[in-house]
């Protein structure tokens, strides 16, 4: 089994989950006493926050690519970020420490293509829906064409995020909104929808809509599992 160097906090809501679906995943697959190998850094989301509402990305890649090199030096054999927007500066992460990042893009869209679809939804930060990091590379890489909600409706998703969901504040009055974006983008010809904010599963689940639902922290935590037993 290969350690699993995790890089969390942003939010530690979402972190959690990671811990528990890769231990779950591991102990489903092991039995017995087994659990997985795994170090996480946790940042301080507060720093990571301010920096991202003043586009200060390069001090973000600098804080991120030094809880990678901590890692490495844990003895971490790869790394996750446990988060969908970080993941724009994920290659120079992985270059500056030297280690295999396992990316949330690559996870999310291999199971796209287990289903064959072709043309799917994005909910998450403004900074995921609006740059295009997570949507170019699905396009380029995968051939998977990304639809994104209306500018109001941008907003609304992610003030859901900040404002409640890193708090854990989870509110009926919110899932109603995002269910309404999501099939919205269903009847503008999603096939699907991905959570493209690990936070967004504490408030969607695959019962809430009549379209599938991609769920990246559970993707990119089976993953890193998956990883760490090949």
């Amino acid at each position: 089994m290969k350690t699993i160097g995790m890089i969390g906090g942003v939010s530690w809501e979402s972190t959690l989950e990671y811990y528990r679906i890769i231990n779950q995943e591991i102990n489903n697959r092991l039995g017995g006493y087994h659990s997985a190998k795994c170090l996480i850094y946790s940042v301080d989301f507060a720093e990571i926050e301010e920096l991202q509402r003043s586009g200060r990305w390069d001090v973000i890649q600098h804080i991120i690519s030094n809880a990678a090199i901590s890692l490495r030096r844990g003895g971490a054999d790869f790394i996750l970020i446990c988060t969908n927007t970080l993941h724009k500066i994920a290659g120079n992460v992985e270059e500056t420490a030297g280690l295999p990042l396992i990316h949330i893009v690559d996870a999310t869209a291999n199971e796209i293509g287990k289903r064959e679809m072709k043309k799917v939804g994005l909910l998450g930060t403004r900074f995921t829906m609006e740059e295009g990091f997570y949507r170019e590379a699905l396009l380029d890489k995968f051939g998977i064409n990304v639809i994104i909600p209306e500018q109001s409706d941008r907003e609304t998703v992610h003030k859901i995020i900040f404002e409640e969901l890193c708090f854990g504040v989870v509110k009926e009055s919110s899932r109603k909104q995002y269910i309404r974006i999501i099939n919205q983008m269903a009847d503008d010809g999603a096939e699907g929808v991905i959570l493209g904010c690990t936070e967004i599963p504490l408030l969607i689940s695959q019962n809430d809509v009549k379209i599938p639902v991609f769920n990246t922290t559970e993707l990119h935590a089976i993953y890193g599992v998956d990883f760490s037993l090949s």
